[in-house]
């Protein structure tokens, strides 16, 4: 999944979620978020991006999962955007049992959301 090009944000994380409706939840997370937000989605593409203060989200639907990708300020931002989106889409995904496990631009490992947590 490649990095999107955002200025003066240092840190990154990245996930793919594995799910049968990536393009759905894709675009429920961006929905949901558009509240407090800038979000954007395009069902013809399948990508969508949230803009947070302190960071931003890309979302790419593919075959089976839904890649996700935090580039944020600085760790502390990226940590809470990890959460935030994280818990989102377990929370909407709890049906079918989604699994958003973080990997850091450094491969250490993130924050892991799943049902339960």
């Amino acid at each position: 999944m490649p990095e999107p090009s955002v200025p003066d944000h240092t840190s990154s994380s990245s996930a793919s979620v594995a799910t049968d409706r990536p393009g759905r939840y894709g675009k429920q997370l961006a929905a949901h978020l558009s509240r407090r937000s800038t979000t954007e989605w395009d069902d013809a593409t399948g990508t969508g991006s949230i803009q947070f203060t302190g960071g931003r989200a890309t979302l790419t639907s593919g075959d089976g999962a839904l890649d996700l990708h935090l580039a944020a300020t600085d760790t502390e931002h990226l940590a809470v955007l990890e959460g935030v989106v994280g818990r989102h889409l377990v929370r909407f995904g709890s049906r079918d049992e989604l699994v958003v496990r973080w990997v850091r631009a450094d491969g250490a490992p993130g924050t892991v959301h799943r049902r339960g947590d």
